[in-house]
């Protein structure tokens, strides 16, 4: 028979990059692959933090969807869009509004599919956190399993980036979490370093369950001239990239300063690709800096991703240190499956520092060192990084295929969900699940 899987979460096809493009390629993956499958989320607006098009005009109301998946279009995702602000400029306080209103437009359509046949597993994915009690919710109503994943941990990096500073707030969102943590028949999380995290908040198992790459869009191309050329550079420029969302806890100001310190280096380029709240405050920090080797472009494309990846003769994954192992940059496994060399800001201690120096697949910059970074890039454009690139492809060869990743979580993870049950039923007064 086959099972039906409701996903609820803020983020979804067609976003480009982030939680969205991991959503929408996990979907589609399980509809292929015989599920049938049910999506409640937004409009599209990230990493722009602004609903895209076709959406733009009718996304003050709810909408509903069918799409057919590739190859053969035999199987189909319902996907129901549901209305959400969206701050301009994202501030802890309006992301707060944004994760709410998601929430309460969402619960409408939850109250609908209460009247349907029933979800055999319902999956929430973080942030936004809130949408976990909604899991909670259907499953008191219609039962099922409640699978509980997390991409971001929404609130410590709320806290520990000084984007929410009201104590008593703090302590309401952690006690929601842990009630959530609590009641999930499986949580999941991206790296060994949240896993501890999340451990430590609820004293349960947590599942690993990394983000993937699909290599039959993300793949190395050898000849990395012409793509140079497609992007108004010459073929002999070194290309230093950052791509992805331009955002707080980033940190994209020490790339800006170090850039200015190769100025003197003509064929050497620095090239941010992204959209994002800090854009702005970028290109006028390059202004005021008189910054002439650092260049803008907005983000590309799915279609062109690959080609944008592969014309860098170096990669940029910057992030904050106090952010080090909240979030695990999704953009790594793209990274690695072009064999890109990464510079990759993280602190000893975090489970991206463990993954890159482990695996010597990058070169490890200190977060929030301007002078570090330097000697980080310095290393890179000087240096021979075959070894780099090759352990980098066969890395997300052997770890990364989408393939091996999510056909691991529906086997193991839904497994994971039948054993919880059946341990909690056993716990009172030793019932078995046909018994209790």
């Amino acid at each position: 028979m086959q099972k039906r899987i409701l996903l609820i979460g803020g983020n979804y096809y067609p976003e480009p990059i982030g939680i969205g493009k991991y959503n929408g390629e996990m979907i589609e993956w399980l509809a292929q692959n015989g599920y049938e499958c049910t999506v409640i989320t937004s409009f599209p607006y990230y990493p722009q933090w602004k609903i895209q098009q076709p959406y733009l005009k009718n996304s003050f109301w709810f909408k509903k969807e069918v799409k057919f998946c590739k190859p053969f279009y035999e199987n189909s995702i319902q996907i129901y869009r549901c209305p959400q602000y969206v701050p301009k400029n994202p501030s802890g306080a309006k992301r707060m509004l944004l994760g709410l209103s998601f929430f309460l437009s969402s619960s409408l359509i939850i109250f609908k599919l209460l009247t349907k046949k029933k979800y055999d597993f319902v999956i929430t994915v973080a942030p936004s956190f809130e949408t976990g009690l909604l899991g909670i919710f259907y499953r008191f109503f219609k039962g099922g399993k409640f699978l509980y994943h997390i991409q971001d941990l929404q609130i410590d990096a709320a806290r520990d980036l000084k984007m929410v500073k009201s104590v008593a707030l703090l302590n309401l969102l952690f006690h929601a979490e842990k009630y959530i943590l609590e009641k999930a028949d499986v949580i999941s999380t991206v790296s060994t370093g949240m896993m501890d995290k999340v451990k430590a908040k609820c004293n349960k198992q947590v599942d690993f369950f990394p983000n993937w790459v699909d290599s039959k869009v993300i793949f190395p191309i050898e000849n990395k001239g012409p793509l140079k050329e497609h992007y108004h550079f010459k073929s002999t420029d070194k290309i230093v990239l950052y791509s992805g969302a331009i955002g707080e806890k980033q940190g994209l100001e020490n790339l800006l300063i170090a850039a200015k310190t190769f100025m003197e280096n003509e064929t050497l380029k620095f090239v941010i690709c992204g959209s994002g709240p800090y854009l702005n405050k970028l290109v006028a920090l390059k202004e005021t800096l008189q910054i002439t080797n650092v260049i803008f472009m907005p983000i590309q494309p799915v279609e062109k991703l690959n080609c944008l990846l592969n014309m860098a003769d170096l990669h940029i994954i910057i992030q904050k240190a106090n952010a080090s192992d909240l979030v695990m940059p999704s953009k790594l496994t793209n990274i690695l499956a072009v064999g890109g060399v990464s510079i990759v800001t993280a602190l000893p201690d975090s489970s991206l520092y463990q993954l890159v120096s482990n695996n010597n697949v990058g070169i490890i910059s200190e977060p929030e060192n301007v002078q570090s970074l330097i000697i980080a890039i310095s290393k890179g454009i000087s240096n021979s990084t075959n070894e780099i690139r090759n352990n980098a492809l066969n890395y997300a060869k052997t770890h990364l295929l989408i393939g091996n990743i999510v056909s691991k979580y529906t086997q193991n993870l839904l497994e994971s969900a039948k054993q919880n049950i059946e341990n909690s039923y056993q716990a009172n007064e030793g019932l078995h699940p046909l018994e209790a």
